[in-house]
């Protein structure tokens, strides 16, 4: 049974019964008044009820085309599109919903619309959207993969902004991509970390005793010899860590550390936008230990500024001990001045900063000298640039860029297939991989002019190509003589 109702316009008419009953099941009911056609739901008072029509006859009524808005006509969107995409490329690109807005035409409340899959683009917005976000069309129609439920360990969270954070998060999102797409491919160096001995179970109670001892287990457990660190990249990588450099946009986001609880392993990103060497290997080292030390802990923590600043703490001091080790250090050093720490810079390839942190925490020197090397180190110039900062070369992760390189070469996946695959923007990937920049851009990128063997030499393991330890003949000049 219906509800009988009557139906008042805003002019204060009446309808017929059959009008009444569209309204009832929630139709919009058109009226005619001087104006043309209308259409509006009016104001609805239950007052009777009476039985529904025996035979329901055609209510079709037509609406003049320049109202068809007024009824709420649903605009066609894009099938298939995925509102938390355009959050992400958003965010990448750092951006907020306003700025958007303004560059794709749109009012704020559509972008909101759009990422929250409450309205869809048409094809023509989207086209746009990807054009502005220098996004493939396809991204946006890319399933979500899961979310992680690992912490995520900032260097610098308390002076980076949300919206760094958010751009760079979003980059850690696409190298769990990446890694996925490679893992039909490849298998990565086995994740090799020492397991530290009588590790406390508070995090608050970890001491510079127990940070010494990570720091010589780690150098021992991956059999570093005595001396400098040689590369430190290289050796995480070779122990099933994967790094990747971003541009983040702000120098204060120094780098970020996650367990993929996916493929249990650990990502370490680091910012590109660092000026120094230096600095970008203290920046992995100071990583090493969250990932060592700190990643069973509550993520609850992560959001207490006390213990954010005792892991932060801690994990500097760690940094410290791993690339200047106490006993070779001290040996080295010949004055505990700027000039004489300077004189260690290139063969430790650490800074000057940190070897003066170094020094106090070894007792080298007291509270008074290092205040008195602080005040010339500002006075030099030094905080902001140091000698010989230009100089180092900078160490480049290499198990991302290989795997690229290993599938063109290979001729198992052309550029246009990783590209499809991945579903980035090429300079997005050659970023994220470490490529030389034009990699996957050039119009020649899918040519490989190389030799190709006769008859091709397959892996002992099947499929599986060993991306640290292939086997490299080199030919002296004499040979390449012609007779």
């Amino acid at each position: 049974m219906f509800t009988g109702i009557v139906l008042h316009s805003p002019v204060g008419r009446t309808f017929t019964k059959d009008q009444q009953q569209l309204g009832a099941i929630g139709f919009f009911v058109p009226y005619r008044d001087y104006k043309g056609w209308a259409a509006s739901l009016p104001l609805l008072e239950i007052i009777s009820a009476y039985p529904p029509a025996e035979k329901r006859e055609d209510r079709a009524v037509p609406i003049r085309k320049d109202r068809q808005d007024w009824v709420g006509r649903m605009r066609v969107g894009t099938h298939g599109f995925i509102g938390a995409r355009l959050t992400e490329a958003r965010q990448a690109r750092g951006m907020n919903g306003t700025e958007l807005a303004d560059l794709i035409g749109v009012s704020p409340q559509s972008v909101s619309q759009y990422e929250h899959g409450k309205q869809s683009p048409s094809p023509e917005m989207l086209e746009l959207i990807a054009d502005k976000l220098n996004m493939p069309l396809s991204r946006f129609t890319r399933e979500v993969s899961h979310s992680e439920s690992n912490p995520i360990f900032w260097r610098g969270k308390t002076t980076a902004t949300r919206a760094a954070r958010d751009r760079a998060e979003v980059r850690l999102i696409w190298i769990r991509e990446i890694i996925d797409y490679f893992a039909s491919f490849f298998h990565f160096p086995s994740l090799d970390l020492p397991k530290l001995m009588d590790s406390p179970k508070d995090f608050r109670q970890i001491d510079s005793d127990y940070l010494e001892t990570a720091a010589a287990s780690v150098r021992m457990h991956w059999q570093i010899p005595d001396g400098p660190m040689p590369d430190l990249l290289l050796e995480m990588e070779n122990n099933g860590i994967v790094i990747s450099r971003i541009h983040v946009g702000v120098e204060k986001l120094d780098a970020f550390s996650q367990w993929s609880s996916a493929y249990r392993i650990p990502i370490v990103v680091l910012n590109r936008d660092k000026a120094s060497a230096v600095r970008q290997r203290f920046d992995a080292a100071h990583e090493l230990l969250h990932l060592v030390a700190h990643s069973k802990i509550d993520p609850k923590r992560l959001n207490s500024a006390s213990d954010y600043k005792i892991m932060e703490d801690q994990a500097h001091y760690f940094a410290g001990a791993l690339l200047l080790p106490a006993d070779e250090f001290t040996n080295d050093l010949w004055s505990p001045t700027l000039d004489g720490l300077l004189a260690l810079k290139e063969r430790w390839k650490v800074s000057v900063g940190a070897m003066i942190k170094r020094c106090k925490a070894l007792s080298i020197v007291d509270d008074e000298s290092e205040k008195r090397l602080w005040i010339n180190y500002n006075r030099r110039g030094w905080r902001r640039v140091e000698p010989y900062d230009r100089k180092i070369e900078k160490e480049r992760p290499r198990i991302l860029r290989r795997s690229i390189s290993q599938l063109l070469l290979e001729g198992e996946q052309s550029v246009s297939q990783i590209l499809s695959a991945v579903s980035l923007a090429p300079k997005d990937i050659e970023e994220l991989c470490d490529l030389d920049s034009g990699a996957l851009t050039d119009d020649t990128a899918d040519v490989r002019a190389t030799p190709i063997l006769k008859k091709k030499i397959q892996p002992d393991e099947g499929n599986v190509v060993n991306l640290f330890r292939r086997k490299i003949t080199r030919i002296s000049s004499s040979e390449l003589e012609c007779p």
